[in-house]
């Protein structure tokens, strides 16, 4: 890790933007990130987009990397983007993440810059207009407390110690170098990462004050797939990722706190949906986290 000093003084920081067919999304994600007063290095890293991506961030302002579509990998493809970047902290983001104000990216490396943690990550509010199974996993997962969690904070944080999610997150390069950078994994490379660092003596914050809308709604084909790969990898890392609170018990309490929020906010109608998505979710995740398919993953999406 870098000494304080030297971070404050010295630290330069490169954001890798991820994109594909993403023409619609970079006027409301890119503007703030090529506008913050860190004047930060901007790479948009596209996946041969045909839809003019590559075009609209040159036009912006940002560096351009195309790759091949069939070489995009979650975890490869922002271990690429760290190397090309080669800055002290890099910064790793979606383009459907759209930064609320010109200081988030400020907010977001400060405990890096300050030495207090390794790997910070934002917080996701819903998008305008998003509905209640968009917007519930968000203010589900992403409290208005930030905080810093250690490897040694197991039993107070339980399952969520290593939670972590890249769509907006800023990272030590230094401290990325110690487990070799990114997995070259389909999905869950950010939960990883942040599992090894954290073993690694390392420490991660939640910057709850760098604030992103971030949501998705997906059917229950797309729930079951993600899911499917989640219990996947998951049960590939078990080790790495094993906490006393298990993924049944955080699955169960995100249900019920869901049902309670359709209750209580007169939706109650919504509930029988409710039921349908999380029996896909289950299923994809269980099928997924099968042994067999440790070495047959064949439902396993390529990112």
């Amino acid at each position: 890790m870098f000494a304080e000093s030297e971070m404050r003084v010295r630290a330069s920081v490169g954001v890798a933007m991820l994109t594909y067919r993403a023409r619609e999304h970079l006027p409301h994600s890119l503007h703030h990130i090529i506008n913050s007063p860190l004047k930060p290095r901007v790479l948009v890293v596209d996946s041969s987009s045909k839809d003019g991506t590559v075009e609209m961030a040159q036009q912006m302002g940002a560096e351009t990397l195309v790759i091949p579509r069939c070489e995009r990998n979650h975890g490869l493809t922002r271990e690429r983007a760290r190397k090309h970047l080669g800055t002290d902290i890099a910064v790793m983001m979606t383009p459907d993440a759209y930064p609320t104000d010109e200081g988030m990216l400020t907010r977001l490396i400060a405990p890096v810059v300050e030495g207090s943690a390794s790997a910070a990550y934002s917080r996701q509010i819903p998008h305008d207009g998003a509905d209640i199974f968009e917007a519930f996993p968000r203010y589900f997962n992403y409290s208005a407390e930030g905080h810093i969690r250690s490897f040694n904070d197991l039993h107070r944080w339980g399952f969520i110690r290593s939670f972590f999610s890249d769509s907006c997150a800023a990272y030590s390069n230094r401290a990325l170098d110690e487990p070799g950078g990114f997995p070259p994994v389909l999905t869950m490379e950010d939960g990883i990462t942040a599992a090894q660092l954290l073993r690694r003596g390392h420490r991660i914050a939640y910057v709850a004050d760098a604030v992103v809308k971030h949501s998705h709604r997906y059917g229950l084909k797309a729930e079951f797939r993600r899911y499917f790969d989640t219990g996947y990898i998951r049960k590939v890392h078990q080790d790495l990722l094993s906490a006393p609170e298990t993924d049944h018990d955080r699955g169960w309490l995100f249900f019920r706190a869901l049902l309670r929020e359709l209750y209580q906010t007169g939706s109650a109608h919504l509930i029988p949906y409710a039921v349908l998505q999380t029996g896909a979710k289950l299923f994809g995740y269980r099928l997924g986290a099968c042994p067999s398919n440790r070495f047959l993953p064949v439902l396993v999406r390529a990112q």
